[in-house]
């Protein structure tokens, strides 16, 4: 079996490591052990973070429904209970933009929303 000589695909596979890493601290930006063992670590860091990020977010919207379905005498279960009867669908997001930035289209939709409760 012929001898493998990796001196090039070496040097690339370490330049590149050591490009993702750039700007980390002390060994971790300059030694390939630990600058393989920082990049794993951040790698996976990142992953998780990704999906809590889309936690995060909707946990803010939910909170933003809320604090407009509260002005308007409902909570924000009921809220959401009462545009499913009424056949109304609007995402969380869409809804916790209007309660945030525009008050009286909110109003219209916590109204629909307790005509819908009433229905059922």
């Amino acid at each position: 079996m012929p001898r493998v000589k990796r001196a090039n695909i070496a040097i690339k596979k370490r330049r590149k490591l050591m490009k993702a890493v750039k700007g980390f601290r002390g060994a971790r930006s300059r030694r390939v052990n630990c600058a393989t063992e920082a990049l794993n670590h951040s790698m996976a860091y990142a992953t998780r973070d990704r999906r809590a990020k889309k936690r995060d977010i909707r946990r803010l919207w939910i909170a933003r429904i809320n604090a407009g379905a509260r002005e308007n005498g409902l909570s924000y279960s009921r809220l959401i209970a009462g545009l499913k009867a009424s056949g109304i669908e609007v995402n969380r997001k869409i809804l916790s933009d209007l309660a945030a930035s525009d008050a009286a289209t909110f109003t219209q939709f916590a109204e629909a929303a307790k005509k819908g409760l009433a229905k059922a």
